[in-house]
């Protein structure tokens, strides 16, 4: 960072540009992997990687192409965003934003969902913020903060671009719950196709699945091999210079807000 005169955010944007000219590097350590492991790609949460440059796009998109991956792009919104109508609304347009410019199956979640009235009441019942319901509804609370009130038309504007695109939605997560996490697991594995892998079902049955609800039990499907996870991490050390001088002979691959996430 030093040696280049860059900041957090500008040093996290070089890694992933220097990530992507190497990518030839970052795919020779994924295919031994491809067989038997299912891959979770932990990205950093940076809103401009997402939503601004290009390099995350292209690292992801390449690894599509070259190892014929199925990926759903995972996004990690703070649940506790809830209890303040205005960071909602920013939460549910960064979600919208990432959706359109990552151009994957994508599931938004809101983590640390037990925590979320930690930080106040909510306004609404949980349903309201998960199924993002009419946001008309939130503009009453919007007027209680002189801040905000001074931009309602503004506001106002926004969230009828998040209702006409109709694109977002959030599942929930509370990292202590089994059953939770479960649920989340078995959502990404059915928007990815990998429940659908090896499967001979007739196309009615097909559809049932992919309508139906995340209800389904794994040993119904003993073609699927037994899921092993393997935590790739890539360390974006800009502390150390020499990042920028060679490839480190890394162990883990580190990419954390966004979670991309495929078999």
């Amino acid at each position: 960072m030093m040696e280049h005169s860059l900041g957090p955010n500008g040093g996290l944007v070089y890694c992933m540009d220097y990530l992507e000219k190497n990518i030839d590097w970052l795919q020779a350590r994924l295919a031994p992997l491809l067989k038997d492991h299912y891959l979770l790609f932990d990205f950093p949460g940076q809103v401009e990687l997402f939503s601004l440059h290009s390099n995350a796009k292209n690292v992801i998109m390449k690894l599509i192409k070259n190892l014929n991956l199925r990926l759903t792009a995972v996004h990690l919104v703070d649940a506790h965003l809830c209890s303040d109508p205005g960071k909602y609304v920013s939460a549910l347009l960064l979600s919208l934003s990432t959706m359109l410019h990552l151009e994957l199956p994508h599931v938004n979640v809101l983590s640390k969902i037990d925590l979320i009235e930690n930080y106040g009441r909510l306004a609404f019942n949980l349903d309201f913020y998960t199924d993002v319901q009419d946001l008309s509804y939130l503009q009453h609370h919007l007027d209680q903060d002189p801040r905000s009130a001074k931009y309602r038309k503004l506001t106002k504007e926004l969230c009828g671009v998040i209702e006409d695109f109709g694109l977002v939605n959030f599942t929930t997560l509370d990292i202590q719950d089994k059953e939770s996490v479960g649920n989340l697991v078995k959502l990404l594995d059915k928007t990815n196709g990998y429940i659908f892998a090896g499967m001979e079902a007739s196309a009615v049955e097909f559809s049932k699945i992919a309508v139906g609800a995340t209800d389904w039990d794994y040993y119904r499907y003993p073609f699927l091999p037994t899921i092993s996870f393997y935590i790739i991490r890539f360390i974006f050390n800009l502390l150390n210079h020499q990042l920028t001088q060679k490839l480190e002979p890394l162990n883990y691959v580190n990419f954390n807000n966004s979670l991309t996430c495929g078999c």
